[in-house]
């Protein structure tokens, strides 16, 4: 069970750009290899810093409209958000330590 929010176009807006906490958005589709290799990594990072960052997935094919609205070229595509705003992205499939790292910069500077 993945301990990350399934997104659409229809409750973005609520979710993640009026979202008090910072939000990681995984930018993603059911056919893409390295998204499910990602996917773990994405799961295990909402149970590590559950309480301080909310983990949502957006499916690219069923949501072009957002995919193109935040110039996502490649996925999987994780893109933090806070204050309603994209801060920071990593394209492609990278080892936890890289997102991890992502994700203590953005929490540390809150």
């Amino acid at each position: 069970m993945s301990s990350a929010q399934a997104v659409t176009q229809s409750n973005f807006d609520a979710e993640v750009l009026k979202s008090t906490d910072p939000v990681l958005v995984d930018f993603w589709a059911d056919w893409c290899g390295p998204c499910k290799m990602i996917a773990p990594i994405v799961d295990k990072i909402a149970e590590q810093y559950k309480g301080r960052l909310k983990v949502a997935k957006l499916d690219t094919d069923a949501n072009p409209n957002l995919a193109a609205q935040y110039d996502v070229s490649g996925i999987p595509c994780l893109i933090l958000f806070k204050g309603g705003a994209p801060v920071d992205r990593i394209v492609g499939y990278v080892p936890e330590k890289y997102l991890s790292a992502m994700v203590e910069k953005h929490l540390a500077a809150a």
